[in-house]
């Protein structure tokens, strides 16, 4: 049976977020190239996906996704994460049905999602499994339709940016600074929290641990979304760092949480603390600072 809509508020999209499903650095690497993708699934990213799209040449399809089984035995990882090709391709659909045939993998990167039925196809292939999803919005019409999108399956556990396939739709510089695409972001960030999933940025086309990336992942933490895909090993300690709250952030979280809690139980809502007022809904900033830090409040 298909998923239906999924409804939220401010707090089922905070507890949505458990410690166990963070993605704050999320690898990527090719499900063609077995010591690359051997050396992801070492790696210490959140998430890994084997991508069997568009690192993938077009001859090399089919040994791909035969080849995922053997790489899953090789090492220690328990959950697997794996990049299909669209259903509107001639490998879509054995992809999909090699994952739902494979234990471990848990989730599965829906490419170019354009409309809600492109993840409902998905889905009614995987039901019945533990597979969740993750939408890939790299097209102006997925981005025009990403409410929908959003809202369109239970399952549905991501909305992330694709910039080189939507940059290159729209005509827009590969290499433009992360303001320019603030209203993209901003689009999918409020999609995403209204529907109660996490908003993962995309990545930097660059290999390297360098300004660029930290400059890109610093202004993608402030505008509050929960992680961000690297193509390279190297990238993930910076963006694992940028995307963990502080310590001192997280101390103040529990302090603001402390005090609505002795607040509460005197019967007022809203309370001073360090000289500023407080009241629930800095608490739901406090409680995401806790989820992120995997802290319990």
């Amino acid at each position: 049976m298909i998923d239906g809509p999924r409804t939220c508020s401010i707090e089922t999209a905070t507890r949505s977020q458990s410690p166990t499903a963070r993605r704050r650095a999320v690898l990527v690497a090719p499900g063609s190239d077995e010591r690359k993708a051997l050396r992801a699934l070492r790696s210490q990213a959140d998430e890994v996906v084997i991508d069997l799209e568009d690192s993938v040449s077009v001859a090399d399809k089919s040994r791909a996704r035969t080849g995922l089984g053997r790489l899953i035995g090789q090492q220690g990882r328990s959950e697997f994460c794996v990049r299909i090709n669209s259903l509107s391709t001639s490998w879509g659909r054995a992809d999909v049905r090699m994952c739902a045939d494979t234990a471990g993998i848990t989730s599965i990167v829906v490419p170019k999602v354009e409309t809600a039925a492109d993840l409902l196809g998905v889905a009614a292939m995987v039901a019945g499994t533990p597979i969740r999803l993750q939408a890939l919005i790299e097209t102006p019409r997925g981005l025009t339709n990403i409410g929908t999108i959003a809202q369109a399956v239970d399952s549905l556990d991501t909305l992330i940016i694709g910039y080189a396939d939507l940059g290159a739709l729209l005509g827009r510089a590969p290499d433009l600074p992360p303001k320019h695409w603030l209203w993209v972001q901003d689009q999918v960030l409020v999609a995403a929290r209204a529907a109660g999933i996490q908003a993962i940025d995309g990545p930097c086309l660059s290999v390297a641990d360098d300004q660029p990336l930290r400059e890109s992942a610093e202004w993608s933490q402030s505008l509050g979304f929960d992680g961000k895909w690297v193509i390279h090993p190297a990238q993930i300690s910076t963006v694992t760092d940028i995307f963990t709250p502080s310590p001192d952030a997280v101390e103040h979280a529990r302090r603001v949480l402390d005090t609505l809690q002795t607040a509460a139980a005197d019967g007022i809502g809203a309370v001073q603390l360090e000289g500023q007022m407080i009241d629930e809904a800095v608490a739901v900033a406090a409680r995401r600072v806790l989820t992120l830090a995997a802290a319990t409040p």
